[in-house]
This record gives structure tokens, C-alpha cells and sequence, in this order.
């Protein structure tokens, strides 16, 4: 729009905007991450009766896939949402002490995975599946570096410990169940979408 244009009509870049449309999408993606929230923490909470043979509070992470379909199907900020509320969901359910670390841990894998998302994405093709169980781990790597690392200052563990007690075990687990389950949760949630026209 030029200068002329705003001086005709009085209408500015602003004024086109279609505020109804974005409030409606930002509507949309709350209601998304509520429920991706609640479902990751729920199931999160429900895992805990598995431990996996490392550290304390380490448990088999099935939910994580529950937390990387809300990112790729929703977006990034969505994915961060799921991870930061479920995660305190989970810890909450399960009696744990608040462990911010790995809550915000959480939080970054939701958001990494949630970098692959787009709008127009067929959840049925092998190149969406693909690139959503590579960004799904990609994040996993990342949050789950972050959470172990920040362990040594918090609980003050060896390095060698936040390594091998924490992030080994929990990527090899995390990345067993991405591409083990995600596939099957976007190609369920395809054909859900389908059916509803």
C-alpha cells in the first residue's frame, strides 16, 4: 500500500489486519495445549509406576510422544506449552518435588519438535512422518541435554553422572518411543481428520 493509497482511504497495513482470525487461531492453540497439557501429564503420571534403571525419578516416557504430536500437529508454542504445564502436571501428580529443570526440559521438546509444524502437512505421507520423528528426537537430544546438565548445579552431580545416569537412558528410551509410537499417533489423527471431512 503506498503513501497515496493511506491518504485516499485513510487505510494503513493495521487496518487490514484481520484481528478476528488471529484471536480465533490464538483461541484454537490455547485450547490445544490445554489439552495436550493434560493428557501429557496424566499419562506422564500414569508411567510413573515404571522406572527405568538410572537415577532417581527417571521413569519409561511413553508420554513424550503425547508431548511431540501437540508440537508438530500445533506448532511450536503449543509443543512448549504441553511440555512446561504437563510436565508440572505429571510431577504434581506423581508427589514429586518441582523439579523446574526438567519441566522447562520438557518444554523445549515440545518446542523444537513443534519447528516442523505446518499447517498444509499430510500426516500421512512418509516425508511429514519422517521429518516429525526427526525434529521429535532432535528435541528430545536438546531438552533432555539441557535437563541433565542443569542437574549438576541442582543437585550438584558429576558430569559424568548427568550424562550417563540421565541423559543416555532417557534419549535411548525417548527415541525408542518416537519412532515406535509417533508415527502411529499422526497417522491416527490423519485419518480422524479425514473422517470429519
Amino acid at each position: 500500500m503506498s503513501a497515496n493509497d493511506i491518504k485516499k482511504t485513510g487505510r494503513t497495513w493495521l487496518t487490514e489486519l484481520d484481528l478476528g482470525h488471529f484471536w480465533k487461531s490464538v483461541f484454537w492453540q490455547s485450547i490445544h495445549g490445554l489439552i495436550g497439557a493434560i493428557l501429557y501429564g496424566v499419562l506422564s503420571w500414569a508411567f510413573n509406576a515404571f522406572p527405568m534403571p538410572s537415577m532417581d525419578n527417571i521413569i519409561f516416557r511413553p508420554a513424550v510422544v503425547v508431548l511431540i504430536f501437540f508440537g508438530v500437529a500445533y506448532g511450536p508454542w503449543v509443543g512448549f506449552f504441553v511440555g512446561l504445564v504437563g510436565g508440572a502436571i505429571g510431577g504434581g501428580l506423581a508427589g514429586w518435588d518441582f523439579y523446574w529443570n526438567w519441566i522447562l526440559g520438557a518444554g523445549f521438546i515440545g518446542f523444537v519438535a513443534g519447528m516442523v509444524w505446518s499447517a498444509r502437512a499430510n500426516f500421512r505421507s512418509r516425508r511429514s512422518v519422517m521429518r516429525a520423528v526427526c525434529w521429535g528426537v532432535t528435541g528430545t537430544l536438546l531438552g533432555t541435554l539441557f535437563s541433565s546438565l542443569t542437574e549438576i548445579f541442582v543437585k550438584g552431580i558429576h558430569i559424568y553422572t548427568a550424562l550417563t545416569g540421565y541423559f543416555v537412558p532417557v534419549v535411548i528410551a525417548d527415541t525408542m518411543m518416537i519412532v515406535v509410537l509417533l508415527p502411529i499417533l499422526m497417522l491416527l489423527f490423519a485419518d480422524i481428520v479425514s473422517r470429519r471431512g
